[in-house]
């Protein structure tokens, strides 16, 4: 699959991979995630960078083979690794990579140039490899905005929390023994909620799609449901799994559901037949429905891959 089949495709559900766990890559086949994320970076202890390096090499085209982006994480630019991890996975089994610790828009323009390197000696097109930067400290809060336009190969953009908090000193609500301390009942994580709003602004107006944070504790499925949707309601589109007992929880919370869809198609029914007698807006349900309403119904039809006309 071409990167420029998968450039525009949100990424509803990517899936992490540990680099140095053969087994695990060895059984990508049996889930179904929007993407597969070979990870080299926090997954992979640092006396195992060069195993995870060729055990994601390995396992590239089997992956790939799978008809879903390939998205690797490489280690980040302060590390000095990631060129040898570039090289390592630049090709045609991957659509993009996948950064984490960018503070700038400068630390995008170096990684372009590096992947532009590698593109020019491997033989890929020049511009075929995507880059899904992780915003994970303040600095790169700061600058959300300039980070996802620094280049054109930015097509998605993640949230990491545990970074950012670390960042800030602050603690999450996991770390600590009450649930309500600093949590808000509609928004989450109090201590986050500025900074996650701040990645899912950022880009929406740059025009890439936004990715949540992964939930840590993977067993608690009410607990994953619960910031997804914080995350939907924020303007994510996306969330990370970081377990296949994850996926099916994020899907269904990201994925409109009958009722959406269904309220979306009776609502640009009422708005079309509003059109067609001249009128601006329209009662539907007790509700004022002008052209924004109609624009959210729009989007939930998108989607849910429905054309408007359908």
């Amino acid at each position: 699959m071409s990167s420029e089949q998968f450039s525009h495709i949100d990424l509803l559900c990517p899936l992490f991979i540990p680099g140095n766990r053969v087994d695990m890559l060895g059984k990508a086949g049996r889930y179904s995630p929007s993407a597969f994320i070979p990870d080299l970076e926090d997954s992979v202890p640092m006396a195992n960078k060069g195993e995870a390096r060729e055990a994601t090499a390995n396992a590239l085209p089997s992956i790939s083979a799978l008809g879903r982006p390939v998205i690797p994480r490489v280690n980040s630019l302060p590390t000095g690794m990631t060129m040898d991890d570039l090289e390592t996975v630049i090709g045609p089994n991957i659509v993009g990579i996948s950064i984490g610790k960018v503070n700038g828009p400068s630390d995008v323009r170096d990684v372009d140039e590096m992947i532009a390197e590698v593109e020019r000696n491997c033989g890929l097109v020049g511009g075929s490899i995507r880059i899904l930067p992780w915003l994970e400290t303040a600095r790169a809060i700061v600058k959300a905005y300039e980070i996802c336009t620094a280049s054109k190969r930015v097509r998605w953009v993640a949230f990491g929390a545990e970074d950012f908090s670390a960042d800030m000193g602050i603690n999450r609500e996991v770390d600590v023994d009450s649930t309500n301390v600093g949590s808000l009942d509609e928004y989450g994580e109090a201590s986050l909620l500025y900074a996650r709003s701040a990645v899912a602004v950022a880009a929406r107006a740059a025009e890439v799609q936004a990715l949540d944070t992964p939930y840590v504790k993977f067993r608690d499925q009410d607990g994953l449901k619960s910031e997804a949707g914080l995350a939907r309601r924020l303007g994510y589109t996306g969330k990370f799994a970081i377990h296949p007992g994850q996926i099916e929880g994020i899907q269904m919370v990201f994925a409109p559901s009958q009722h959406e869809i269904h309220r979306a198609e009776k609502i640009l029914e009422a708005a079309s037949e509003a059109e067609r007698i001249g009128h601006g807006s329209l009662s539907f349900d007790g509700e004022m429905i002008d052209a924004p309403v109609v624009a959210r119904a729009m989007n939930i039809l998108a989607r849910a891959g429905k054309d408007k006309n359908d």
